[in-house]
């Protein structure tokens, strides 16, 4: 079956031969002896020009098809003398399925993001959201490109899992159990649950992928992670999907060589590859941001310590809203002037230990943690990393430190007895990487249905 796509990659291949397209009326202007359709079938962003007159003997009906139907168009391919360079001159079209009066996306005005988030089903059909959700497809097979590439093994995460991995409990919990009958009682009997103890939806897969990088040296896993958080803002969502490989025989610097070759490689390709969709990004939503994007290809990522980012942050001629405090996290306000600063990606590294996760590699000092944060210009924090803590003895001391439950984390501890190595690993979440590659600035408008506090529709 020949796509729109096709076309538009050869369209000189088509000329004045008769073709068969099926998809549907995008518009459709109507004149007394002829008319315009504006034809898509999904394959491509750009629109037909379907052009019909009163010859054919069905062009009454054919007048009469709506917007938003699904027909099946038969005609030869000419050249335009219109703004487009080419367009079909119709033979035949048939209704394959019509659209009612009340189709909520009419072509009169444009319907706002807040507005198609309530109709999340029909946003696909728009030209922002089939832009935005083929550029997901087209970058998430990217990282696969990459890291098949590069000897990678794609390990599946459990997505029910009985470990807290980032240590703070904002976990939906998985549960058989009859919450009225416990409610009226107070009492809970996690024997008697489903899995015979307490579980929930995983936060991440990175401990699980720790197993498999000690078997075959590289691995990773790609797929959706959980949070209970109740935040509402641009940029967090109660389901999102993570990119978290795990490398071992590497340390904090080849974790961070491999960040940022993974990144450019993955924002290379789609700029390559979905060059209408950046186009249409760049002209209507961020301005400049090809050029944001290609200039990130090309740059060498700075690399500095935590504490020397806290000293630039603090000598800088600059009235901060949150003051930037040695041994402390920092703002979206310091994120956005350290790229500034140093005009392009920043690597942060070696951060305060009691504000980073117990697995994390502790460094000679005593006080940091072999830990980065990469910041880019524009969105700030895109990926976090760290190099494991590889020493068993350090580790369960941590553990001890946090009060951490050990017996619920043995199979990771003997990771540590059993030939463990040093390793390193990272973080990248995936929606996070979508609003910067998109300019989209809100994370419920580059999944496909997000799930937020108070939405869980479709």
């Amino acid at each position: 079956m020949l796509d729109l796509k096709d076309i538009y990659k050869d369209y000189e291949k088509y000329l004045d031969k008769e073709i068969t397209l099926s998809g549907w009326i995008k518009s459709h202007r109507k004149q007394k002896e002829f008319g315009f359709i504006d034809f898509n079938d999904g394959t491509y962003l750009k629109n037909l020009q379907v052009v019909y007159d009163n010859k054919l003997s069905s062009f009454e009906s054919i007048s009469k098809l709506k917007l938003g139907s699904a027909i099946k168009v038969k005609g030869t391919l000419i050249k335009s003398n219109g703004n487009q360079d080419f367009e079909l001159k119709a033979s035949d079209i048939t209704l394959l399925g019509d659209c009612q009066d009340d189709y909520p996306l009419q072509s009169k005005g444009r319907p706002t993001r807040e507005y198609l988030r309530e109709i999340a089903y029909l946003r696909p059909r728009t030209n922002l959201f089939n832009a935005v959700f083929r550029v997901r497809s087209v970058a998430a097979y990217a990282i696969h490109k990459y890291f098949q590439e590069n000897g990678y093994v794609y390990f599946h995460a459990p997505l029910i899992t009985s470990s807290d991995c980032e240590g703070a409990g904002e976990m939906f919990q998985v549960t058989t159990l009859d919450l009225e009958k416990i409610a009226k009682s107070g009492k809970v009997d996690y024997s008697k649950d489903f899995f015979s103890k307490q579980t929930a939806l995983t936060v991440s897969g990175q401990l699980e992928a720790e197993t498999f990088a000690l078997a075959y040296k590289k691995a990773y896993t790609f797929g959706p992670t959980f949070r209970a958080e109740n935040s509402n803002t641009k940029t967090h969502a109660s389901e999102f999907w993570m990119i978290e490989p795990e490398i071992a025989f590497c340390d904090l610097e080849g974790d961070m060589d491999i960040m940022e070759d993974m990144l450019k490689y993955v924002v290379k390709y789609v700029l390559d590859n979905a060059k209408e969709e950046m186009k249409l990004f760049d002209s209507f939503i961020e301005k400049g941001l090809i050029d944001k994007l290609t200039k990130l290809v090309s740059s060498k990522f700075t690399r500095i310590d935590h504490e020397d980012v806290i000293k630039i942050l603090k000598e800088a001629d600059v009235k901060w809203e949150f003051e930037p405090e040695y041994g402390e996290d920092i703002a979206k306000e310091h994120e956005k002037y350290i790229t500034e600063y140093f005009n392009g990606p920043v690597f942060i590294k070696n951060w305060p230990k009691d504000i980073k996760a117990f697995y994390m590699k502790q460094n000679a000092d005593g006080k940091t943690v072999a830990a980065v944060d990469l910041e880019v210009p524009g969105a700030g924090e895109l990926m976090g990393g760290s190099q494991r803590e590889e020493d068993y003895d350090k580790l369960v001391k941590r553990m001890d430190e946090l009060k951490m439950d050990k017996d619920s984390l043995d199979w990771y501890l003997n990771l540590r007895k059993y030939g463990g190595c040093i390793h390193s690993g990272f973080g990248m979440g995936f929606e996070r990487l979508l609003i910067y590659l998109t300019g989209v600035d809100n994370i419920r408008d580059v999944i496909p249905y997000y799930r937020t506090p108070g939405n869980c529709d479709y």
